[in-house]
């Protein structure tokens, strides 16, 4: 009797893991005019809100409640806290979905995708590979606003502590710290509509479906915050802690709400991205 052995033949100095290395991702995503836009306007809305203030004048309370918007010129840390309060809610999650979102999808929409994987690079290190880069991507995009609001604020308004509009200030040294803090929290936060992104990317070929998919979905997840008969199911959905990151920018700092909404955030976003792995491990891609 004899006995029969698959053998899988590989090419000689063929490894998997090498396959599709992060640089060769990150520099073809960092080429792509879209990548460049997004970066351009994040960029540009410091300076627009500087011409808003120099065309308006410094903004004043509107009523008896003092907000962050009302101490944006006071500094530079005031001017870049402003800029993540008023991006945080939309203008933020654009580039999540967009890094996101369009990166599987735009290789199927190519009909590339068949291509990479037989090169081969298997699915799991394909789908890897642009996920982080995607992430980075978009870390990065959130670094880039209060980094460029620091020094665009620091030229038109001074360098100095961050004064928090219920009384009271931060030294210019713990506003940078709690800065730090802060788009770290909006990052995470934001892994909710990037979990969405991608596995709506692995899912369509089409990529504004994906991306537009996903910003819609958080949208309604806005929406859905804001009905306050929902009570505490409100609780569960990531959007209600989406500007806790405002108690950190306090004299004493409260961390239990950012805790909370990283404790959820991460939770949704791990059971998508396990989602997107498991579907497109099975997927049967012909474009």
């Amino acid at each position: 009797m004899s006995t029969l052995t698959e053998r899988t033949e590989v090419a000689s100095g063929y490894r998997a893991g090498r396959t599709l290395p992060l640089r060769v991702e990150l520099v073809r995503q960092l080429k792509r005019r879209r990548t460049l836009v997004m970066f351009g306007i994040l960029a540009a809305l410091p300076f627009v809100l500087v011409v808003a203030f120099a065309i308006g004048g410094e903004p004043d309370a509107g009523g008896d409640r003092i907000t962050l918007m009302d101490s944006a010129t006071a500094s530079a840390a005031n001017f870049a806290a402003v800029n993540l309060f008023v991006s945080a809610g939309f203008l933020l999650v654009v580039p999540v979905a967009l890094f996101c979102g369009d990166t599987v999808a735009s290789e199927a929409s190519w009909s590339s995708l068949r291509y990479l994987l037989a090169a081969p690079v298997p699915r799991a290190r394909l789908l890897w590979s642009k996920l982080v880069v995607g992430l980075g991507l978009s870390l990065a995009a959130m670094v880039l606003l209060p980094v460029v609001a620091l020094a665009v604020g620091s030229a038109a308004y001074g360098w100095g502590p961050l004064q928090i509009p219920t009384g009271g200030a931060l030294d210019a040294g713990t506003a940078a710290q709690r800065l730090v803090v802060v788009v770290a929290f909006i990052f995470v936060s934001q892994l909710v509509t990037a979990g969405l992104a991608f596995w709506l990317s692995t899912r369509t070929d089409a990529p504004l479906g994906a991306v537009g998919g996903a910003v819609g979905l958080t949208i309604v997840g806005n929406v859905l915050d804001a009905v306050t008969a929902l009570g505490d199911w409100r609780h569960f959905l990531p959007a209600h802690w989406q500007f806790a990151w405002a108690d950190a920018v306090q004299p004493d700092p409260e961390w239990s709400g950012m805790i909370q909404g990283t404790a959820i955030s991460i939770t949704y976003a791990l059971v998508l991205f396990a989602l997107a792995f498991r579907g497109f491990s099975r997927k049967d891609v012909v474009s």
